[in-house]
């Protein structure tokens, strides 16, 4: 079992930027992979970015070339750096440790892209 708790997230116009952070309470390279998800009213959660074990990234088409995923692993967090902010953004934002078949999640953090 692992706490994941995210923090970062915010009203901000379209155009601008915003860091989310994900602390987890155990050591994150315990996991195959953590990342980040996101929901929006009346859909379905859906894969944001991801990092697993060996540093290998992936992202949503949506999001590539403006989102960016980090991990430093002696905090024990993941972080997504997200530029160029769209309203098609506006969701809660998830937080994802996997082992295995397992997945942890954290509460979410909503972020808001509106003018």
């Amino acid at each position: 079992q692992v706490q994941l708790v995210e923090s970062g997230g915010g009203l901000v116009q379209p155009g601008e930027s915003l860091y989310l952070s994900c602390v987890a309470s155990r050591n994150i390279f315990d996991f195959n992979v953590m990342g980040w998800y996101r929901q929006a009213p009346g859909k379905k959660r859906e894969l944001v970015a991801s990092i697993n074990v060996g540093g290998v990234t992936d992202y949503a088409d949506s999001v590539w070339g403006r989102f960016t995923i980090f991990r430093d692993g002696p905090k024990n967090t993941i972080g997504l750096q997200m530029n160029r902010l769209k309203p098609e953004d506006t969701a809660i934002y998830y937080c994802n440790a996997r082992l295995l078949t397992y997945d942890n999640w954290g509460p979410g953090t909503q972020v808001t892209v509106a003018s």
